[in-house]
């Protein structure tokens, strides 16, 4: 997947290089719940995570492999990432997030994964998340792979 150029604000250049220095927002802003939510995802915090999503959030996962598809609860999101961990025999790691953009109660960052399997299948992908935030938790994700047929070869059917 090709990204054109993206273009942000000033305010916003800091943010957009994943700096997590300088004057960023404080709160319950979306940049932050989004940036608290993967924060406590990398460190193990499963606690603070999960709190950060909605019970009813719609998760709109790509591809056509055994992960993919629209996940309307956040029963079915963790039910996701549990077989996500069990097919990654837990190697799944989130090596890197950069923010790119926000937009009212919307922020868009670019996510590195990676897992290997028993068997020596690899996943190293990028993803670009949208996250949609409403009073201080994630309603709405939709993910998009740089490379879904990796992600469809790594996660099987």
């Amino acid at each position: 997947m090709i990204i054109g150029s993206i273009v942000v604000s000033a305010g916003f250049a800091a943010k957009a290089q994943g700096d997590s220095t300088g004057a960023l927002p404080e709160g319950n802003t979306p940049y932050h719940v989004i940036k608290t939510f993967l924060t406590a995802y990398m460190e193990g915090d499963h606690e603070k995570f999960v709190s950060l999503v909605h019970p009813d959030v719609v998760w709109v996962q790509p591809g056509e492999n055994s992960i993919s598809g629209i996940k309307k609860s956040k029963v079915e999101l963790l039910q996701m990432g549990a077989k996500m961990a069990e097919l990654s025999a837990r190697t799944l790691k989130l090596r890197d997030v950069k923010y790119f953009a926000s937009n009212g109660n919307t922020i868009v960052c670019v996510l590195h994964w990676t897992a290997t399997q028993p068997t020596g299948s690899i996943l190293d992908v990028r993803n670009v998340d949208v996250y949609t935030v409403d009073n201080g938790i994630i309603i709405l994700a939709k993910i998009y792979s740089e490379d879904i047929d990796q992600e469809n070869a790594f996660w099987g059917k």
